[in-house]
């Protein structure tokens, strides 16, 4: 028992250590690059690529203090960027589940999936104007539209991928299909799920943008162009700042999500270290 204990208080402080060394790695490149930032921008003296502290002064006084922005621009482009892409992860999962669970089915619909996907969803906003209208619908329709096509494609490659022996094992114990769907075969898959998941999330953002920049009259994307029009130029890389703060939290957010559904994974792997 005593060294089954220390083995496990070293294990855990090894872990301690990797993910202390994983932060200062992962902050200091961040710093670095900001840094570096700061340097070309002072080097240039150009007013068109502001330094990165002029950068967030004015990002801070035209976003994070100024509830009538916070209100009237920013809560509305996360409302419909969490709806798309909340929208597009539910029925990616749902989609992806049933091709891969059916090979005669994937065979069928493979094509057609192959050639939506490859259609570039900021040239169908114009489709989507003329059969949606320019209200909030649209942007999160064209947001799921685009987001949707990681998760399907993760999602039925995970299932595909799931070992024959698992579900022999669960048919040989009786167990029911749904237990089966819910218990081995999404869990096995979950890997693959998320980390369709988080491309689709980065497309999300990026379509809320350009949905933003057409016939509306609020949203980051709107600010952006405002922004670009009137030669506000810190003003628009503050807007690109913002963005760059919007997908880093919602990625955080993210591989929390991720680090505790793979909870099991990284146990496994380390008894087989073991």
């Amino acid at each position: 028992m005593t060294v089954h204990r220390a083995h496990l208080e070293t294990a855990v402080g090894v872990d301690r250590r990797g993910v202390i060394a994983a932060v200062v790695l992962r902050t200091g490149v961040l710093g670095a690059l900001l840094v570096s930032w700061q340097v070309a921008a002072a080097y240039a003296g150009s007013p068109f690529f502001p330094t990165f502290t002029d950068t967030a002064a004015r990002f801070w006084e035209a976003w994070p203090a100024d509830p009538e922005v916070l209100t009237r621009h920013l809560l509305p482009s996360l409302a419909r960027l969490v709806v798309g892409w909340t929208i597009a992860a539910l029925a990616g999962i749902a989609i992806g589940t049933v091709i891969g669970l059916s090979a005669r089915l994937r065979d069928y619909v493979d094509p057609i999936v192959q050639f939506l996907r490859a259609i570039p969803p900021p040239a169908l906003l114009p489709l989507f104007i003329v059969l949606l209208g320019i209200d909030d619908g649209m942007k999160v329709a064209i947001i799921a539209f685009g987001a949707i096509w990681p998760v399907i494609l993760n999602t039925a490659d995970g299932v595909r991928s799931v070992e024959p022996l698992h579900r022999d094992t669960a048919r040989a114990y009786g167990i029911t299909a749904r237990d089966q769907l819910v218990r081995v075969i999404l869990p096995s898959s979950a890997p693959r799920i998320l980390a369709g998941l988080r491309v689709s999330l980065s497309i999300a953002v990026i379509m809320m943008v350009i949905s933003e920049m057409v016939a509306t009259i609020n949203g980051v994307g709107f600010q952006l162009v405002q922004a670009q029009r009137n030669y506000l130029y810190r003003d628009m890389w503050a807007a690109i700042l913002l963005l760059g703060v919007i997908g880093w939290l919602f990625n955080g957010g993210l591989s929390v999500v991720e680090r505790a559904v793979l909870g099991w994974q990284r146990g496994a792997m380390r008894q087989e270290d073991r």
